[in-house]
């Protein structure tokens, strides 16, 4: 049924369309993926202002007609993120994270933890642009929102026989750290690695451990390689 839905929803994508519009891609905790047109807001005189760019937390009105696009009568700022925008490396981190997010999650079923890590993170490069320069807390968003959407990878002990001691490798077809009889076609994983994705996990985003470029190299190709395998998705580099 045509009706106008109240959310708060982060801006995960603008698009310019037309003489005057702009379609944004919005991520809602509790609507999930949602596409709609913001008719006149590219003019100078629009009742949005800029509030539609990436990266904005809003309280939004949406008018959901039998258009797939809903369309937006109204929206106010619940957080700019005005000391991201000011800061290249935060701006390129805070893209990375919302095109994971709209990769992991790109139907309309609701994720609320999802959308709170998205909040957090963002959050944390408006407090703290210098995270962005840090591969740990990306690195620990990312295996946050996998573990949001049921992916997280296999630490404990093999993925493939369960063993806790020996594990020398990663392997992304079997989800997780495996032991030295059952490597296979998995590759290298140091302790050191294998420490740091359980601390992520285990910590605040905020206090996301440190990783040193090969720890975080390696990591990153963890988690890439168990979300293709099991997510069918494919992500961009963190950094």
């Amino acid at each position: 049924m045509p009706g106008t839905i109240k959310t708060e929803a982060v801006v995960l994508r603008s698009i310019r369309y037309g003489e005057a519009d702009r379609i944004v891609h919005l991520y809602s905790g509790t609507r999930g993926k949602l596409s709609a047109i913001a008719k006149g807001s590219r003019r100078p005189k629009s009742r949005f202002g800029g509030r539609l760019e990436p990266f904005f937390r809003l309280d939004l009105l949406l008018y959901e007609g039998r258009s797939d696009l809903l369309t937006v009568t109204g929206a106010s700022t619940v957080n700019g993120h005005g000391r991201l925008r000011s800061d290249g490396p935060a701006l390129q981190a805070a893209g990375r994270a919302c095109d994971t997010l709209l990769r992991l999650f790109d139907t309309g079923e609701a994720n609320q933890p999802a959308y709170n890590l998205l909040v957090r993170y963002l959050g944390l490069l408006d407090t703290d642009p210098e995270a962005a320069s840090a591969p740990g807390a990306a690195l620990a968003y990312r295996m946050k929102l996998a573990l949001a959407a049921g992916f997280s990878p296999e630490l404990a002990g093999c993925a493939r026989c369960g063993e806790a001691e020996h594990i020398t490798s990663f392997s992304g077809s079997a989800g997780g750290v495996v032991c030295a009889g059952c490597e296979g076609e998995g590759f290298a994983f140091s302790e050191e690695a294998h420490r740091f994705m359980v601390d992520a996990l285990a910590r605040p985003l905020s206090e996301a451990p440190v990783a040193e470029q090969r720890i975080a190299a390696q990591t990153d190709r963890a988690i890439v390689e168990t979300l293709e395998h099991h997510a069918h998705v494919q992500l961009r580099a963190a950094a």
